[in-house]
């Protein structure tokens, strides 16, 4: 009795006394990674983020370490992280190149990789990260306000005519997206086909007559300054000739993150905006 008594009263005073764990010190090695952890809640352990890290406005205060194709190691091995995030989607949808995760293990720092190729895999990350964090509330909250968003614009478009739609993520030279792009998945999200869903590379170059030969009822320009001025020529392309050029989002599109429902509700307006032009040209 006197022994267990012992090991009961040794027990709590060993809880009473210990310290909580350790917070880990993080490297972000992609904006998009960043704008996760800091929605994740894990904003207070960030050490370094990557080059173009700005969004949120406290993540321009942070060390940059470089940008996804050339790492600073020098400077990451002085903020002394525990752990750095990497992106997961693999270098032709522009994820991490090869060879960095390794880099960072061998210098002692665990890696996590987080995927971002899907709309669900972003809610998916961010519980990674909180689990990481020790952030979970907060993380879940975001997650599910995330998945929340999407899942009402699936709702709402869901049974909206289809129309074709050719997104312009370079103007010189002319480059899109495939199939596998996560911007394919909200443009179907929205009812829409992307005219080169097909391909089945993350983004490719094309030329002007394949673009023309799929006959877009819709063009969204990412990277184009004044895409109506860019595609004026080919005024014969129903997209043009129906004023459904339109310049969209660049950060709400290409990154991966929470704000990436922002990019997909204003998708779905362009694309609702255009379907209203088509019906009025139609009319008697």
């Amino acid at each position: 009795m006197f022994a267990l008594a012992a090991l009961v009263a040794g027990s709590f005073a060993a809880g009473a006394v210990a310290s909580p764990p350790a917070r880990e010190r993080i490297v972000s090695v992609a904006p998009n990674l960043t704008e996760l952890l800091f929605a994740a809640g894990a904003a207070e352990q960030v050490v370094g983020v990557s080059a173009y890290s700005d969004y949120p406005e406290a993540a321009r205060a942070l060390p940059q370490i470089g940008d996804a194709f050339r790492l600073d190691y020098e400077r990451i091995v002085a903020l002394a992280p525990t752990v750095a995030i990497v992106w997961a989607s693999g270098t032709p949808a522009g994820g991490t190149p090869a060879g960095v995760a390794e880099r960072l293990e061998g210098l002692g720092i665990r890696v996590v990789g987080i995927p971002t190729r899907k709309l669900d895999e972003i809610a998916a990350g961010l519980l990674t990260l909180g689990r990481l964090a020790r952030t979970e509330p907060v993380a879940r909250a975001a997650a599910a306000e995330f998945r929340r968003r999407i899942g009402e614009l699936r709702t709402q478009y869901q049974d909206r005519p289809d129309i074709r739609v050719f997104v312009q993520i370079d103007g010189a030279p002319l480059y899109t997206v495939g199939g596998p792009h996560l911007i394919t998945e909200i443009v179907e999200l929205c009812g829409g086909t992307n005219v080169f869903a097909d391909a089945t590379a993350f983004a490719l170059p094309v030329d002007l007559e394949s673009v023309l030969a799929r006959s877009p009822e819709v063009i969204l320009s990412l990277d184009v300054a004044d895409p109506a001025a860019f595609w004026a020529r080919f005024d014969t392309l129903e997209a043009v000739l129906r004023g459904n050029v339109y310049r969209v989002p660049a950060d709400a599109l290409a990154r991966p993150s929470p704000r990436i429902a922002d990019g997909a509700a204003d998708v779905c307006a362009r694309l609702d905006e255009a379907r209203a032009k088509i019906a009025a040209a139609r009319l008697p």
